[in-house]
């Protein structure tokens, strides 16, 4: 079907007044026809996401539906418990899409676990693996503005679903049809008890497994840590709080951002990676002097921070964070004898490799995965079956997220506010600020500078002009980016290396993946890759030098080159 016959073919559907309403409303809008309608929501390794609304490629209770459908037939059909999880954030029909996927599970014989309010994405990761679950679901779209909605999905692991599963999910929902009613009520499959909500015991497991976490918990109080706390209107207001609370931290909380707030109106792209995320936060900080502020997005699985610095503040960047919750990790349980042999940490290989200097001097394994904390719980698993996770010392991704810990496979916000704190606290008792010690890393490893800029796409073939970026950068690779010679060009797609110096050629051994890596020398690097959730192709820039002017320098003008 065309466009307009998708269209006219939901207009004759049996929909509710309001539904028809608005697809009557956007009758005469060709952008908005073409948009909604030319296409299908797509549903890949992490589930699907979307600006919510009436249309294919839209998310609503169709679309969602024949997802959970679709996701429901795979569990079917799998040798997996025949158990599902499901949580929810703060976003506009959350709670509601959270029921239909409770709904569509239940049909099929599935027996649900759904929460009973707000809950973050780690805890969701957390419950799969303590019900013993076949699968889990989580109805948030993270970071994105307030007209967006997604279902994020996981496998039996606690780990976002990957790559095999989800394409035998692609093939189901394929064959399932939009319209087709519910056979049974919400109401009717909880008396049935296909459906049953998670009870306070879950909530009060979980935090006593992030509390034992701390290395050295007694400090936060002892120390009188203070820290401005923005859950951004999401799920975090409850969980980090408790956390916080029971550990003393003396917290104020951003009143403007404590509620949940599925448009977000005092902070319209809630996302932790920008300055613009915790501007409230500032002006809270101006009334209430603080160690920290610290920010969590609507779903809790990324934290980022800020510092008071030279009468301002100073965002730190999720690359710094990172670095610096590694070397205190270590530092601390150097000092408690307490790290495991063969010690390893990970990172996605768009962070920062000043953690692998780090982990270098604490002879701790830095091992490096694609992007996607799937791929970092995938270690975790793979330690877990050798009977060693313990192994395990910290994961992290450049977008602010980390995990210390295997009871979840996915990054959390939870425990990484508690480890800001404690580092905090070690710090502030030695004299030292944040800064401080973010400069002491540059000082003994070198600068390492390192920013994201983004390529927004817009249209329905936002896709295609992605995979156009890409195929142009592959069929003309750059001699040298700002002035700096390309030594090596890394194309995860062809799972090639390509030595330009030598003139060699080497296999990857990560999985094929539509990435693009140009290795400056000792220099840096810039990596290319469409976003895996939104329109958009991201660029990740390094730039590595002695001094902080040079690597300024460097890295404006590989900036400037490829923008």
């Amino acid at each position: 079907m065309n466009y307009l016959e998708n269209y006219a073919f939901w207009c004759n559907a049996d929909l509710s007044a309001d539904e028809k309403a608005e697809l009557d409303s956007i009758k005469d809008n060709v952008d908005e026809l073409k948009g909604r309608f030319a296409s299908e929501l797509q549903f890949g390794t992490a589930g699907m996401r979307g600006v919510m609304g009436m249309g294919s490629n839209r998310l609503n209770y169709y679309t969602v539906r024949r997802a959970a459908q679709g996701m429901a037939a795979w569990l079917v059909g799998t040798d997996l418990p025949k158990i599902a999880a499901i949580g929810y954030d703060s976003r506009h029909n959350s709670k509601l899409f959270a029921q239909v996927c409770a709904v569509a599970f239940a049909e099929a014989g599935i027996v649900t676990y759904l929460f009973d309010r707000l809950a973050p994405t780690p805890m969701l990761s957390f419950a799969v693996r303590k019900l013993k679950c076949g699968c889990g679901i989580v109805i948030s779209a993270s970071h994105n503005s307030g007209e967006y909605n997604g279902v994020k999905c996981y496998g039996p692991d606690g780990c976002q679903m990957t790559d095999a599963p989800a394409a035998v999910v692609t093939e189901q929902i394929s064959k399932i049809p939009y319209f087709v009613p519910e056979k049974a009520s919400f109401d009717a499959y909880m008396q049935q008890g296909l459906i049953c909500y998670i009870g306070q015991d879950l909530w009060e497991e979980y935090y006593c497994t992030v509390l034992r976490e701390a290395i050295n918990p007694d400090l936060i109080a002892k120390t009188g840590v203070q820290v401005v706390y923005t859950p951004l209107c999401g799920t975090g207001n409850e969980p980090v709080r408790e956390i916080f609370k029971r550990l003393g931290v003396r917290t104020t909380v951003v009143a403007c951002q404590e509620k949940p707030d599925g448009d977000f109106k005092t902070c319209e792209y809630p996302n932790p990676e920008t300055d613009a995320a915790l501007r409230e936060s500032y002006a809270v900080a101006q009334e209430n002097p603080c160690d920290v502020i610290l920010g969590t997005d609507p779903d809790c699985d990324r934290v980022a921070i800020a510092v008071p610095y030279n009468g301002g503040y100073k965002k730190l960047s999720g690359n710094e964070l990172g670095c610096l919750l590694l070397a205190y990790i270590l530092k601390a349980r150097k000092e408690k004898n307490d790290i495991p042999e063969n010690a390893m940490a990970v990172r996605s290989i768009v962070s920062s490799a000043l953690a692998d200097r780090i982990a270098e001097t604490y002879g701790v394994q830095m091992r490096t995965v694609l992007t996607g904390f799937k791929y970092i719980g995938g270690e975790i698993l793979a330690l877990e079956e050798q009977g060693r996770e313990d192994r395990f010392v910290f994961g992290f991704e450049e977008s602010c997220g980390y995990l210390k810990g295997t009871y979840a496979r996915d990054k959390d916000a939870v425990v990484a506010s508690m480890l800001v704190c404690e580092m905090a606290a070690d710090l502030k008792q030695k004299g030292k600020t944040i800064v401080d010690a973010m400069n002491d890393l540059y000082e003994r490893y070198g600068q390492y500078l390192a920013k994201v800029k983004s390529v927004e796409l817009s249209g329905a073939d936002a896709m295609e002009k992605a995979a156009k970026i890409m195929l142009d950068l592959r069929a003309n690779t750059p001699v040298s980016i700002g002035g700096i010679a390309v030594t090596k060009v890394r194309d995860y797609k062809t799972r090639i290396e390509v030595d330009l110096v030598a003139g060699k050629e080497a296999s990857l051994q990560l999985p094929a993946s539509n990435v693009l890596e140009y290795i400056l020398g000792d220099f840096g690097s810039v990596i290319v890759r469409p976003s895996g959730t939104e329109p958009k192709v991201k660029y990740y820039f390094t730039s590595i030098a002695s001094t902080q002017e040079e690597a300024g320098r460097n890295l404006d003008a590989m900036i400037k080159q490829m923008s």
